[in-house]
């Protein structure tokens, strides 16, 4: 088992809560149907999913002198790969130091983004499981199918279902990372993804097809995979919220502790 992150500290987790994401965008793009480009001063990861979260320019060690020519022909590449959103990641050790300036010289746009949010899984809030709903995790490709196109769905992209498809299979179905599917009377309604990465547990791809919403889906759906983290040793849970799911968010228990600000590129 990986070391185990139990430093409770607001620097701490703010810490974790950025590098699971990241080593989550390095195991995506281990899976064949990802397009990976690194050379020690670049590094993007590209799934071909229409969402500026599935496609990420995760790292940037350039010269002043070579970052604009860098960033032009980066895009002119994304665009030839017919990659519409990527988000360009801007953190603390980037260069250069201006990259933000750079990137919005060049057309993209920086966005605060959304709560990067933790909790102490011994104080995980349990909250009640609706009638008839079920959560397992995904075993074999009938069931990352369904994952697929509930997944899809709810990026607001149904047509790019095989491509989420064919990413998640060519992963597998072994940690570090586990797909799950929430049932409602025996029907897949709800999805969510564990991801075990810098000693803590991440939660990504939760999502509730719209007509079963306000139902306690989507709390049930993201709260098994993190008592199941918590029964394997884990002490820390980690999320990246989006605006629907912050209150099921906080009603579990999570707290805000950063912003995962970042600039976004969609083509024309």
């Amino acid at each position: 088992m990986p070391d185990i992150f139990n430093d409770f500290s607001p620097r701490g987790l703010v810490g974790v809560i950025k590098a699971n994401l990241f080593e989550h965008y390095d195991y995506l793009g281990h899976s064949p149907a990802a397009d990976v480009h690194e050379d020690g001063h670049l590094k993007w990861i590209l799934t071909g999913i229409p969402s500026p979260f599935m496609n990420n320019v995760v790292k940037t060690q350039l010269a002043s002198g070579e970052v604009e020519e860098v960033i032009r022909q980066t895009l002119v590449d994304f665009r030839s790969r017919n990659v519409t959103m990527v988000s360009w990641w801007a953190e603390p050790g980037s260069q250069p130091a201006d990259l933000g300036e750079h990137l919005l010289a060049n057309g993209l746009s920086y966005t605060d983004g959304g709560p990067g949010m933790a909790v102490d899984l011994q104080a995980l809030n349990e909250l009640p499981i609706p009638p008839g709903f079920t959560v397992q995790w995904v075993e074999d490709l009938e069931m990352l199918r369904g994952f697929a196109r509930i997944a899809a769905f709810n990026f607001g992209a149904p047509e790019a279902d095989e491509v989420a498809f064919k990413l998640m299979a060519g992963l597998g179905h072994d940690l570090p990372l586990r797909n799950y599917v929430g049932y409602l009377n025996g029907q897949p309604v709800a999805t969510a993804e564990l991801f075990l990465g810098a000693g803590v547990a991440g939660i990504y791809w939760v999502s509730t097809l719209p007509d079963v919403r306000g139902l306690g889906i989507g709390s049930a759906v993201t709260q098994v995979p993190l008592q199941e983290a918590r029964e394997m040793g884990y002490g820390v849970g980690i999320l990246h919220s989006s605006p629907l799911g912050f209150g099921v968010y906080r009603r579990l228990g999570f707290t805000e502790y950063c912003r995962m600000s970042h600039y976004i590129w969609m083509s024309e």
